[in-house]
C-alpha cells in the first residue's frame, strides 16, 4: 500500500474558497480509480510565511496505480489549482510506502 501526501500551505486570503474547493478537488482525484480513499487533515503548525496548511493523504493499492495517477491524471488536477489560486498556494508532495501497520492488542480477562 502506498500513501501519495500533499502538503498545502493556502493564504488566509483565499482560505475559505480553498476549503471548499479542495473538497470538489478530493472527490475528483478519487474519481480516478486509483486511490481506494483520502484523508484530509490540518497541520497544527504555526507558520512563518502565514496562511494554513494541510494535509491530503490519499492512499493507493499498488505503485502502479500511483504511476498511472502521475502519467495520465495529474497534470490535469495538479493545474486545477494552479489556475485558481496561482500563487496563494504553495504545495509540495511525498510518497510513503506502508511496512506495517500496528494496532493496540486487545487486552482479555
Amino acid at each position: 500500500m502506498y500513501i501519495y501526501n500533499v502538503t498545502i500551505n493556502i493564504d488566509n486570503s483565499v482560505h475559505d474558497e480553498w476549503l471548499s474547493w479542495i473538497e470538489d478537488h478530493i472527490q475528483e482525484v478519487l474519481a480516478t480509480g486509483r486511490f481506494v480513499s483520502a484523508k484530509l487533515t490540518q497541520v497544527l503548525v504555526e507558520e512563518e510565511m502565514g496562511g494554513v496548511t494541510y494535509s491530503i493523504q490519499y492512499t493507493a493499492n499498488n505503485r502502479e496505480d500511483l504511476d498511472d495517477y502521475y502519467k495520465i491524471d495529474a497534470p490535469r488536477l495538479r493545474g486545477d489549482g494552479i489556475a485558481r489560486f496561482g500563487d496563494k498556494m504553495v504545495a509540495f508532495r511525498t510518497e510513503l510506502k506502508v511496512v506495517n501497520e500496528f494496532y493496540p492488542a486487545s487486552i482479555s480477562n
